[in-house]
């Protein structure tokens, strides 16, 4: 069935808490893709940003961020006063997003709520000294919440630094060492715990309305985790690291498309090996919590579980590493016979960058979708990314969350070849050629269709999200609300509707039929 999408992170959406929350802000949102005729919202992962506040160099790849927590549903829930974050100021340009005053002022925004929860119990009457609601979310989540708290704990007392800087007992997780912490600081441990709760519970509640409007909602896994995560903190033997947990080669891709000496990304590699005698219990973990999250899951970098680049984890550039053979069908044929005996995986495979023929093979004996992106498809060759090269099991886009928008683009980050090329081949509006691009994905036979929001606003090179290789200045764009409005809804359904992306409304039943 052909369907249709927008690509919005949730950072990126408006509100007046410094950052896209999910409260109002999401739930609008919500409202704007139906009005859209939209059946599909993609977003980036929804995990605690990391270093260069990159969502993909996440402290877990389990947790919540906790800058989403909206506020005003703390204060509906009677943990917050709206004195208490009505008058703080969360930067100088609505338009983008301030992680440095996020961090400096959300968190004891948090802990005011902290401090109310735990003394609610007199107040609601519970028997226990939280809600059953609480204890089933930690019966839930028990297989990471208690290790994600106590490492963000220990690293707060810690002065914040990487896990590799901590005292040598409780870098190296000695028992008794640990167990001291815990004891001395339960408090802080449970406030972690707290977040994630509350994260949990304000996500299910959107995920819900989503889903009763007929929006699916597409999520994110990056293929590797942080080196200073939970994750590699607690992972030991799953990862490629020495006693002292310290990598001795790291991940990266080599030199392509967005970096000339590619990109050294640092992240520890897995040891394949051992999940495959673990029969892969850790990944399957991680694609069951993900899929109780979202309803679709896009894979980054799916390439890296056909071959992947490793690097000596003292090199200067990527350039130095070398290709390493993956798990390939090993890890998806566990995954499915865990998650999924009886049907398919609800995953979509990030195929982009240098692929091999092996990866290719891969991608199609897995069955997953893989991606097109037309920004890719005029460099002068016959493309897979032109359209008439696609295939109906595909997601195509116009760009993703590391190109530059489509108004860029073809105004003056595209090269001129490509850009004429693109012209040509679309025979692109010489007023409009932003929408003639939209055209063209929408119009392709791939099954799905995923259009970045910046994209259908025609925003230039400020509302770009991420530059590949490129330390600070990303992930900070946020849409005006305004931009959003019914008359644009309108266009963009009307638009998808003519290729048959938007399912007409059914029909109401005729009375006499039933007689």
């Amino acid at each position: 069935m052909r369907n249709c999408g927008i690509l919005m992170p949730i950072s990126s959406l408006a509100g007046s808490q410094g950052m896209g929350t999910l409260g109002k802000p999401a739930h609008d949102f919500v409202d704007f893709l139906v009005q859209a005729g939209q059946g599909v919202w993609q977003i980036l992962p929804v995990a605690p940003t990391g270093y260069g506040d990159s969502p993909y160099q996440s402290c877990s790849a389990f947790a919540g961020n906790p800058y989403f927590i909206d506020l005003e549903l703390l204060e509906e829930d009677g943990l917050l006063k709206k004195k208490d974050y009505a008058s703080l100021k969360w930067g100088e340009d609505p338009a983008q997003v301030d992680y440095a005053l996020l961090y400096e002022k959300r968190y004891p925004v948090l802990e005011k709520a902290f401090e109310t929860w735990k003394t609610q119990r007199p107040v609601l009457g519970w028997d226990t000294p939280f809600s059953d609601d609480w204890y089933a979310f930690v019966f839930r989540n028990e297989s990471w919440l208690e290790d994600y708290a106590l490492y963000m704990a220990v690293k707060e007392a810690n002065g914040m630094k990487h896990w590799l800087e901590w005292p040598r007992e409780l870098r190296t997780r000695q028992p008794q060492a640990l167990e001291q912490f815990r004891q001395k600081n339960a408090d802080r441990i449970l406030f972690w715990k707290f977040l994630q709760y509350e994260f949990d519970k304000q996500w299910r509640a959107l995920k819900e309305y989503a889903n009763e409007s007929g929006i699916k909602i597409m999520g994110d896994i990056p293929i590797y985790v942080s080196a200073d995560s939970a994750d590699a903190w607690t992972g030991g033997r799953l990862f490629e690291l020495d006693g002292e947990g310290r990598p001795a080669r790291v991940a990266g891709c080599p030199p392509d498309y967005f970096s000339a000496d590619g990109q050294l990304w640092g992240n520890p590699l897995y040891d394949w090996n051992y999940h495959r005698q673990t029969g892969f219990a850790w990944w399957i973990q991680r694609v069951r919590h993900s899929m109780g999250i979202y309803d679709l899951l896009r894979i980054d970098h799916f390439r890296g579980f056909d071959t992947y680049w490793a690097i000596p984890a003292n090199a200067s550039t990527a350039r130095e590493g070398k290709w390493e053979q993956g798990p390939g069908m090993e890890l998806f044929n566990a995954l499915k016979t865990a998650l999924a005996p009886e049907g398919s995986l609800p995953i979509i495979a990030e195929d982009l960058g240098e692929l091999f023929d092996s990866c290719r093979r891969l991608l199609k004996e897995s069955g997953f979708p893989g991606m097109k992106v037309l920004q890719f498809a005029f460099g002068g060759t016959d493309s897979e990314y032109l359209p008439h090269n696609h295939i109906q099991n595909s997601v195509v886009y116009t760009g993703t969350h590391d190109n530059t928008t489509a108004a860029h683009w073809l105004k003056e980050a595209g090269s001129r070849k490509e850009v004429a090329n693109a012209r040509k081949y679309l025979n692109l509006d010489r007023k409009d050629p932003v929408r003639g691009m939209i055209r063209a994905a929408i119009a392709s036979c791939a099954d799905l269709a995923i259009i970045p929001m910046a994209d259908w606003l025609e925003l230039g090179e400020e509302a770009r999200l991420n530059t590949p290789g490129k330390l600070g200045g990303n992930w900070a764009w946020r849409v005006e609300a305004e931009a959003l409005t019914p008359a644009l809804a309108k266009e963009i359904r009307d638009l998808n509707a003519l290729y048959f992306r938007v399912q007409p409304p059914k029909a109401a039943a005729d009375p006499q039929e039933k007689e």
